[in-house]
């Protein structure tokens, strides 16, 4: 059973950066596929980056060049670098691995 906790999120003004850090306990990191996942209000959970075990990456359109999924396998965490930061990032992210396991997620806004 692998467990995933998220941090980083919180208030910052459109343009701003944060970072998110998901941080995995119980299984071998190494071999999962890791990913974050937002859901705005009223609306539906979407894909923002998955990387790969390989490290290959994938991203929304709606993200692509202002945001950035990484990992550390020695550290067991995927990470998120969220820069030019929009009004419409204002989501819970979270954290998922092998599609299968989530975080409890955590909340990002962004004033305007």
């Amino acid at each position: 059973q692998v467990q995933l906790v998220e941090s980083g999120g919180g208030l910052v003004q459109a343009g701003g950066s944060l970072r998110l850090s998901c941080t995995a306990s119980r299984g071998i990191f190494s071999i999962l596929a890791m990913g974050w996942y937002r859901q705005a209000p009223g609306k539906q959970r979407e894909l923002v980056a998955t990387i790969a075990t390989s490290g290959n990456t994938n991203y929304a359109e709606s993200v692509e060049g202002r945001i950035t999924i990484s990992r550390d396998n020695a550290k067991k965490t995927v990470y998120l670098q969220m820069n030019s930061l929009k009004p419409e990032d204002t989501a819970v992210y979270y954290c998922n691995a092998n599609k299968y396991y989530w975080g409890q997620g955590t909340q990002v806004t962004v004033s305007s």
